[in-house]
């Protein structure tokens, strides 16, 4: 009989793992998983103990009641390095736990990114003194949904208490984790102030991070609607993402939750990397890698700022009225209700200044229902067109309203994935002040994004709209092809509020090496923090 399968941490089936079903009593028996991942045998009905190996993986026990139904699914973790904060992000003072999965020694340190990557600390060498005690163990089923709780097993006393205190300072720190045969690994962890330093406050866009995050089989855009039923075997010929012509990433109604508590593979950065070094990969380039890139050019020009991490701004740790500018980032795609509503009541009612320094964003309504996970409302839609959306200009628009109210522009499929130079379209704007940009000059050639490299105008970009406010004016727009360019605007509001968008995901990565791009965004820095 069909018991179950064997797949890891990306819900890969593993064929030949060697599973042993124990009772109560101690009988015992064996069984293999097939080329599918499936594992059968023939037990008795009743409750088990399973012991499941395979090669280049960590060895687990497990809980099994037979029948099973529907099949268990035993999951196991991959041979490597990897970690995660948990919280992933504080106030200054208080504490995380860093959270890391080795099957060797290993050291850790924190680091914190400005310009330069800046020491903070060691964290000493973690041995167990057990064979690979200190490798994790993910729990079975689907833990994109809980989370994999890591240091829950083995770490019942004060000696393996592996908690942090943050610094006072606030900023995107990263601790490094590394071991003496060269691996490594580096997470992040977003520390925001105890009290209001700056009158600059910058988002980190946790919710994006974890909407992407794969770790565990699922995301917003792998198996989003939940995962199936059998592990993968061939991603190509299996998953709709990519065997049919018709599928959109979302068309199901609902989607389950997607669990924060689950270390972030894409947000590694390598260790010797600098902040004008090209950002290479698929995904880095959209990520917590990027965001890296407007925070240290910020501390370069003297932008005084503090950093807090989006769920902050949901729940009130964000202060927003002690703040001149609000500062969004790269792909901020995925925001709650409740934030854009204070947003908008800052900028529009209370003179507050948003600099959006990014492309697609707050595409989409999540919710975070308290429990470390959020919810993505994506909707049975059939593409990312206003047709396809069934009218509405965006995932946000069909719940709530389109984020063209706040940011003057919304994302439109058009040019994306291309990369190009903005060209000025109104060279007297004070936005150009002093940067020697004239009307049909072209800046923003330069850019550190390697997924779209062309230009600070690209990977996907925002435009006018029917919800745009009336008094928007486009003050340069992208060259990518088919009109598809980034629509940079800015406008003001009756309380003395002021918004500048961008437009585009790869503007920040232009922003440590393009001299248009960052003169430009200089000024408007300098603009927003004057008085009204």
């Amino acid at each position: 009989m069909l018991i179950g399968y064997v797949s890891d941490e990306r819900y890969a089936a593993l064929p030949g793992a060697l599973v042993e079903f124990v009772n109560a009593r101690g009988d015992s028996w064996e069984a293999r998983s097939r080329a599918s991942g499936s594992v059968h045998a023939d037990l008795p009905p009743g409750e088990y103990t399973a012991v499941v190996q395979h090669p280049g993986h960590g060895a687990k026990f497990g809980r099994v009641r037979v029948p099973a139904d529907p099949p268990h699914q035993f999951r196991l973790l991959s041979d490597g390095l990897l970690g995660y904060a948990w919280p992933k992000w504080v106030r200054g003072g208080g504490a995380s736990e860093f959270r890391v999965h080795s099957v060797e020694p290993y050291k850790l340190e924190l680091w914190r990114y400005g310009w330069d990557p800046e020491f903070v600390r060691g964290l000493g060498w973690h041995d167990e003194h057990a064979p690979q005690a200190v490798r994790q163990v993910t729990p079975d089923g689907d833990y994109t949904r809980t989370g994999v709780g890591w240091n829950t097993v083995g770490y019942a006393n004060s000696v393996h208490s592996q908690h942090v205190a943050a610094p006072e300072r606030s900023g995107l720190y990263y601790f490094r984790a590394s071991t003496a045969t060269g691996r490594r690994f580096a997470f992040p962890w977003v520390v925001a102030p105890a009290e209001p330093s700056a009158k600059i406050a910058v988002l980190a866009s946790c919710l994006t991070w974890n909407a992407y995050n794969n770790f565990g089989g699922r995301s917003n855009y792998v198996h989003a609607d939940g995962l199936p039923p059998t592990p993968t075997v061939h991603a190509r010929a299996e998953l709709k993402r990519y065997s049919d012509a018709g599928f959109f990433t979302w068309a199901a109604g609902d989607y389950p939750p997607l669990s924060f508590d689950r270390p972030e593979p894409f947000n590694h950065i390598d260790f010797g990397e600098r902040i004008t070094d090209p950002i290479e990969g698929r995904q880095v380039c959209h990520l917590a890698p990027a965001e890296w890139r407007l925070l240290g050019w910020l501390e370069r020009h003297g932008f005084a700022h503090d950093l807090y991490a989006e769920p902050q701004l949901d729940d009130g740790t964000l202060p927003l009225d002690r703040y001149r500018v609000l500062v969004l980032a790269v792909h901020p795609e995925y925001w709650t209700r409740r934030m854009y509503d204070r947003v908008k009541r800052w900028v529009f009612e209370e003179g507050g200044r948003l600099a959006y320094l990014g492309g697609n964003g707050l595409n989409c309504e999540v919710e975070l229902p308290g429990d470390g996970t959020m919810v993505c409302h994506n909707g049975a839609i059939a593409g990312l067109t206003t047709a396809g959306m069934g009218g509405f200009e965006s995932r946000l628009a069909i719940r709530h309203e389109s984020e063209a109210n706040l940011l003057g522009v919304v994302f439109t499929p058009a040019g994306a994935m291309t990369g190009a130079p903005y060209r000025v379209v109104d060279g007297g704007h004070w936005a150009f002040a002093g940067t020697g940009l004239k009307t049909g000059d072209v800046f923003g050639a330069r850019c550190l994004h390697m997924r779209c490299p062309g230009g600070a105008s690209g990977h996907e970009t925002d435009k006018l709209s029917p919800s745009s406010p009336s008094q928007v004016w486009v003050i340069a727009k992208g060259l990518n092809p088919d009109g598809g360019g980034a629509e940079m605007v800015v406008f003001g509001t009756p309380s003395g509020g002021l918004v500048f968008s961008a437009g585009s995901i790869n503007y920040v990565a232009s922003l440590p090496v393009d001299e248009g791009v960052s003169r430009v965004t200089a000024n408007v820095l300098r603009r927003m923090l004057e008085s009204p």
